[in-house]
This record gives structure tokens, sequence and C-alpha cells, in this order.
């Protein structure tokens, strides 16, 4: 894994969510296959996709297409502009609890590329309590 990391501004620069839509804190650690970054915000009273009923466990794909977002601004060639993205399908996903935001303390993301190129890409997702309890995949 590379040691480089980033900070909630440096996520924002690189990816094209802005201001509270920006769900990342920290940038951990990645590689050319995975990525994994924490996150606080679904503590947020004022989180932008907050309900009625809470913050429901399928905004943790969110969380994820975020990372997958870092990851490919990351894994792009020096000096090669973004390009846009956009998330094509969601199949698979298990969630292990109903909401996020009564979860204590930070969220880990991780996301792991299974295939791809420079105009797509297949990822898995996990989101894990600072407790290390699964609560998305």
């Amino acid at each position: 894994m590379n040691p480089q990391t980033l900070d909630h501004a440096g996520i924002a620069a690189r990816v094209p969510h802005s201001g509270r839509m920006c769900l990342l804190d920290t940038l951990q650690a990645w590689s050319p296959e995975s990525i994994t970054c924490t996150a606080t915000s679904h503590a947020d009273a004022h989180h932008p996709l907050r309900t009625a009923a809470g913050l429901l466990a399928p905004v943790a794909i969110e969380y994820a297409s975020q990372a997958m977002a870092l990851h490919g601004t990351l894994s792009a060639a020096p000096g090669s502009a973004p390009t846009p993205g956009f998330l094509a399908s969601v199949r698979g996903v298990n969630l292990h609890v109903a909401r996020l935001d009564d979860v204590p303390g930070a969220l880990t993301v991780a996301a792991h590329k299974l295939a791809g190129d420079t105009r797509q890409a297949l990822y898995a997702f996990t989101l894990h309590s600072a407790a290390g309890a699964l609560l998305v995949d």
C-alpha cells in the first residue's frame, strides 16, 4: 500500500464532490488495486443525505463511490486530466445495519478494484465501524 495520506481538503481537491457532499475525511492508504479511507460525516446531524429516519445504510454506496473516484484520480497517469465518471450499477450489496448515523466512531471505507481500464472499472467495497464490525459490503 502507498503510504501517502490525504486530509479532507486533499480529497475534496481530487473528487467531484464539494462542500459537505465530500464525505471522506482521510485517505489512509492506497495501491493500484485498492484504497482505504475514513469518514466521520455520518454522525453529522446536518449530513446532506440524511432523511427524517436518519442516515440510512444505502448511503454507504455514496461513501464507497467517493473512495472509488479518489482511487481513480490517484491511479491515473501523472499529469493526466481527471476523467468524469458515474456509477453505472450496484449489485450484491449487503446491508448489515439499517442506519449509519448511530454507529459510533469513524467509518472505514475500503474499495478493491476487481477489473477495469482507463474508461471503466469494477470495484467491491466494505464499510466497517471503528470497532471493526462489518456494516455494508
